[in-house]
């Protein structure tokens, strides 16, 4: 891992701002320079047709009036993030040079036609976006206030920006999520700093860039609601009403309410202007798609649906269990005759998604899961309004509506594991939920980069970061003494779980490379997924459970440093 070393002279009463004589700087310039160097690499590389999304979103913005942004539908791939990403992509259309928009990068159509040229410019664009992420995991890092508490923010900040699903994500499939989580992190690190105001102009930012991040608003609401905007100190010495005047601090939240919704105002005000706010909110929330997405992410339903799934394998080879399931599920058994039917629904594609055997989900039963969940977490956060806290709950935030939400994309994992990544340095029981979460999580995201070229780069990159920060982590936590012989129990359980990916990896890559020759290969295709889905689901689930043990009967875990309350 890169530190370099800056020796200087001692501080004097002149110079006060010098460090001391060999401190060290930790700075991710060398990460960035080298990572550069791959994702130059990657340009040519396999994109999915997330790449003609953004292509078409350039295209929209360029050439429709605003009213029209949100309306238009020329292509498959409407446009469907909030408006501050629509604006980004209006900014990134002004720069499109002549080259590139006689290539059709900027050509309203059905379906993209482009080479090269637009390649190059669209995967730059993420490059120079992602710089956002290398700041605000430097900021972090600066705002430590001692060396050992820099020490751990350069180990977590740096497993970010080395992140294998950002890599994966951003510069093979194509997305602009470095950019996003960028702007979390300064809200997180405004956080601990206890700059309230800062937190909230940057959280509602994000929110305005891209909605899946209302899964952690309910976090940063209570958050600062609780350390902001209340005084929950009683005195005696005033009378019942004046303390519930005194219970609200006026000031802090007129300023807050006023920059949220001076925020939302710039977002959405010309979209209300034109009267298109219908049509924008049901491009925002499509709730018309199926519970699962076509490839199922690794959460609750991707578990429901195996076990429907395994049902009816049941109940069509075992004669003895087709009564026992009719009496217990009463499904409608003519439906298995329809092989078009079973299989279609097994794929959660756009559209209603019916179970077989097993209670069909509905929108609603997510959503009250999700905010189930979200709730138990919130109460200890409103107890004990820290920095810490913070952290977990909006890690359970976002492990609840990953979990329980409604066509969860796979690559939504990443909001549980970038506020998680900040929390591990603190304690190195959390080291054990960490460590199977980002490897189930990681290896999740592989069957989306199906082609042969890019197989050696995902496998070699992923297993050498996990391994580089298997070790990192665990040199700079610390364990308590009373947790030594548990830890040790419960390492050894979650590392041969891990282990377990190996094979799987080596299944669902050789499934990848023989596709290609052999025909049976490509029928179970969604074989390969499940198995993924499943092993990984597991895995996340037991990290999610091991996470609440920890979050609910372990105080000493969240409660901040004497330093770090005071900075």
């Amino acid at each position: 891992m890169s530190e370099s070393v800056k020796r200087t002279r001692p501080k004097t009463a002149v110079d006060v701002t010098m460090p001391n004589v060999g401190e060290r700087t930790y700075s991710l310039f060398n990460i960035w320079v080298v990572t550069l160097a791959l994702k130059l690499l990657l340009v040519v590389s396999y994109h999915s047709t997330d790449f003609d999304v953004h292509r078409n979103w350039l295209a929209i913005t360029k050439n429709l009036p605003v009213s029209k942004w949100y309306i238009e539908n020329t292509s498959q791939w409407t446009l469907d993030y909030p408006p501050f990403f629509a604006y980004f992509e209006w900014v990134l259309a002004q720069f499109v040079p002549e080259v590139v928009k006689q290539d059709g990068c900027l050509a309203l159509v059905e379906k993209g036609a482009y080479s090269l040229p637009t390649v190059y410019f669209q995967r730059l664009t993420v490059i120079v976006s992602e710089i956002l992420l290398f700041v605000a995991l430097q900021w972090y890092i600066n705002s430590s206030d001692s060396q050992a508490s820099k020490r751990r923010a350069y180990v977590a900040a740096s497993s970010l920006a080395l992140s294998p699903g950002l890599l994966v994500i951003d510069h093979i499939h194509f997305q602009y999520n470095g950019m996003m989580y960028g702007i979390l992190v300064l809200a997180i690190t405004c956080a601990r700093l206890k700059r309230y105001l800062m937190c909230g102009f940057w959280f509602a930012v994000l929110l305005c860039f891209k909605h899946i991040y209302l899964y952690l608003a309910p976090a940063v609401f209570v958050f600062l609601l609780r350390a902001y905007c209340l005084n929950l100190e009683f005195d005696p010495k005033r009378k019942m009403v004046e303390n519930l005047i005194y219970l609200v601090k006026w000031k802090n939240l007129s300023k807050l309410g006023a920059l949220v919704v001076a925020i939302f105002a710039v977002a959405f005000g010309p979209f209300v202007y034109y009267g298109v706010m219908p049509q924008l909110l049901a491009r925002l929330f499509p709730f018309s798609r199926g519970l699962t997405h076509a490839y199922w992410a690794p959460n609750i339903w991707a578990i429901y649906s195996f076990i429907d799934r395994l049902l009816i394998q049941v109940y069509q080879r075992v004669p003895l269990s087709q009564y026992p399931l009719q009496k217990i599920f009463k499904f409608d058994t003519s439906l298995l005759s329809n092989s078009k039917f079973i299989n279609s629904s097994t794929r959660g594609l756009v559209g209603d998604i019916e179970f077989l055997i097993l209670p069909t989900i509905t929108p609603q039963l997510t959503f009250f899961l999700t905010l189930f969940y979200q709730i138990m977490a919130l109460i200890p956060l409103f107890i004990q309004p820290n920095f810490r806290r913070f952290i977990g709950a909006l890690t359970l935030c976002g492990y609840s509506s990953f979990l329980f939400g409604w066509h969860v994309h796979e690559k939504a994992i990443l909001i549980v594991i970038f506020p998680i990544s900040f929390l591990v340095c603190r304690d190195r029981r959390l080291l054990g939920p960490f460590n199977l979460l980002v490897s189930c999580a990681y290896i999740s995201l592989f069957p989306l980069i199906f082609t042969p070229n890019e197989w050696l780069i995902k496998v070699t990159y992923t297993l050498l970061w996990y391994i580089i920060y298997y070790f990192n982590f665990r040199k700079v936590v610390r364990l308590p003494k009373d947790a030594r012989e548990s830890s040790y129990i419960l390492d050894r359980v979650i590392n041969t779980y891990i282990l377990g990916l190996l094979p799987v990896l080596i299944v669902i890559s050789l499934m990848d490379l023989l596709e290609g020759k052999f025909e049976i290969l490509k029928k179970l295709e969604f074989l390969k997924l499940m198995i993924v889905s499943v092993y990984c689901g597991i895995g996340i689930i037991s990290s999610w459970n091991g996470f609440n043990w920890l979050y609910f009967l372990h105080d000493d875990i969240w409660e901040d440093d004497s330093k770090e309350s005071s900075n």
